[in-house]
């Protein structure tokens, strides 16, 4: 499978399981496997960021966070696949090619994607969440560091 950034993909199980972080989102939203975005392709290994279909709840999320902060920069509610979604880049994770089970497909086949300028504000928004995660103000849920350096472990462990 070709992997391809702004494209919508499907996570394996196994990750979840090997990765055991209590802080990542579920892979099952309604009985189906959730969608991620793929936004950043690395050398070796994928960032990705879990979407919702949960709009209401993250609205008031987003709405508190703008009153108290002037802005959310975790959370952005667009429009994906005709229809309002949620991308919760404050809950992005890496993971390698191994675990991306399959892109998900449009009724008529073609996989799909989100535009370019929203693949642009999420990366920019990601890059803003990892300079104040440097400056010492983390606001990702889950451990990034600890999985990245996970499936490094895992890469360089498989090719020794």
């Amino acid at each position: 499978m070709k992997i391809k950034t702004g494209y919508l993909y499907h996570i394996k199980d196994d990750f979840f399981n090997i990765v055991n972080d209590e802080n990542l989102m579920s892979n099952h939203e309604r009985g189906k496997k959730s969608l991620r975005i793929l936004q950043l392709r690395m050398k070796i290994y994928y960032g990705l960021y879990p979407l919702s279909s949960k709009v209401e709840k993250y609205k008031k999320i987003v709405d508190k966070k703008s009153q108290k902060y002037g802005r959310c920069d975790t959370i952005l509610i667009r429009e994906i696949l005709g229809k309002d979604s949620v991308i919760l880049i404050q809950n992005a994770f890496p993971t390698l090619e191994k675990y991306i089970d399959h892109t998900h497909l449009l009724d008529n086949g073609k996989p799909a994607k989100i535009v370019e300028s929203l693949k642009e504000e999420i990366l920019s928004k990601f890059k803003y969440l990892l300079k104040l995660k440097s400056k010492g103000i983390n606001l990702f849920f889950v451990d990034i560091d600890k999985i990245k350096k996970q499936m490094l472990d895992e890469i360089y462990v498989t090719t020794e």
